[in-house]
């Protein structure tokens, strides 16, 4: 494929800012739509469809500075993707759900459906921005085009709409973008004796001692590395797409290069001044600022 037709591809994907939470110009939308269960995320419990106690009529939380301190951590580890201000901006053309009650049950049933598409939005336009096969980057082309007008489609539409199919089919170029990248990593790799580990899918890393780890172009989709010790490990094109990330400590690892790697993600784990991300990605505030510890 020429230069300029890889140029208009990417502008197809274009910024990542679209796909990323807008509060100004959502409705409050995940302190509503969402449930909560009280724990060591949210200090009480909330049902779906029931506005959080801390939402303000302007749809603005009263104590976003102090959500982490008093006790709702999940708040602060939440993001949709940018499917508050579709939903409310597109979806309900700007019509909230305080001044047109009618619309709320609808409007509370299409976010997380919306968050699933804007997701998948999230992975493929990833994809495009790593060399891959011609025919593979006009597949992930097509289903990014294909998803963001499912996105697009009335509330009647999209509550009808099998987003776990759109899924699957996505997941399988998403997969195949994965293997030919993590494959040419590895042929580049040094071969290296004791420090490189090598783990699979769905694997069970849940409080593991990893600190320094060689996991480059591992393949820890779906891990579980809840509060696991990565700090100054090696991540890069690993393959991290739905690996829990809840209290991982990654200060001073290496994450510039990963794979699927969301904000999401990011912001549930620990991290310093030290820890590379990719660019894309902001870096939480209540991450700390000391040296990696030892």
């Amino acid at each position: 494929m020429i230069e300029n037709e890889q140029t208009a591809d990417l502008n197809i994907a274009g910024d990542r800012l679209h796909l990323q939470g807008d509060c100004e110009r959502c409705f409050g939308l995940c302190c509503v739509a969402l449930p909560f269960a009280a724990s060591t995320d949210f200090a009480n419990q909330k049902d779906a469809g029931q506005p959080c106690t801390n939402l303000q009529s302007d749809f603005r939380c009263g104590v976003h500075t102090q959500l982490r301190q008093i006790g709702f951590r999940g708040c602060t580890v939440y993001d949709c993707f940018g499917a508050g201000q579709k939903v409310s901006q597109i979806t309900f053309g700007g019509q909230d759900w305080r001044n047109a009650p009618e619309s709320a049950k609808q409007m509370f049933e299409v976010f997380p459906l919306m968050q699933q598409l804007q997701e998948l939005m999230w992975y493929l336009t990833e994809a495009l921005h790593v060399h891959t096969t011609e025919e593979l980057h006009r597949e992930l082309v097509n289903l990014l085009a294909e998803t963001e007008r499912l996105t697009r489609l009335s509330p009647e539409l999209l509550a009808k709409l099998d987003v776990a199919a759109h899924r699957a089919a996505v997941n399988i170029r998403l997969l195949q973008t994965s293997e030919s990248v993590r494959e040419k990593a590895l042929q580049q790799l040094p071969v290296t004796k004791g420090r490189r580990k090598s783990y699979g899918r769905g694997a069970d890393l849940i409080g593991a001692k990893l600190k320094g780890a060689d996991l480059q172009a591992n393949n820890l989709r779906g891990a579980y590395l809840i509060a696991a010790d990565l700090r100054g490990a090696d991540l890069r094109k690993a393959d991290l797409i739905g690996a829990d990330f809840r209290d991982t400590d990654l200060r001073g690892a290496d994450l510039s290069d990963s794979l699927f790697l969301t904000q999401f993600q990011v912001n549930a784990a620990k991290g310093d001044t030290h820890t590379k991300l990719p660019a894309h990605l902001r870096r939480p505030a209540h991450w700390s600022s000391n040296e990696m510890s030892k």
